[in-house]
């Protein structure tokens, strides 16, 4: 019988948000490192907010750095706990890393419901 359990973002061992420093993909935060191996999912939920008074684009690397996995949004000025994703999977130790189009205003806050077999 498979068990799910509610984990924090490896990226956050407190449960507190991630501040996004970097603003390109080659300084991308990591937000969470998926379970290894192929037998158990991670189902990752991540929220974002804004605190600048300027739109700002967020860009989600979801399992790879290929534009092709990427996630992207444009998060309104002042916006708060906006969803980005809602409980998408991914297992065999890839990562969710994640940058803005400007630093140290975009912070990501989730959970995962980590799915074993």
């Amino acid at each position: 019988m498979a068990t799910i359990e509610e984990k924090l973002l490896s990226g956050s061992t407190t449960g507190l948000g991630i501040s996004l420093t970097g603003a390109n993909s080659g300084a991308a935060n990591t937000i969470h490192t998926a379970v290894a191996g192929t037998s158990n999912i991670d189902k990752i939920w991540l929220y974002a907010t804004n605190t600048s008074a300027s739109a700002v684009k967020l860009t989600v690397e979801w399992g790879e750095t290929d534009i092709n996995g990427n996630i992207e949004v444009t998060l309104d000025g002042e916006a708060g706990l906006v969803l980005i994703a809602p409980g998408l999977p991914l297992q065999n130790g890839l990562l969710v890393k994640a940058f803005a189009g400007t630093a140290d205003v975009i912070t990501i806050h989730g959970f995962v419901h980590r799915i074993t077999a």
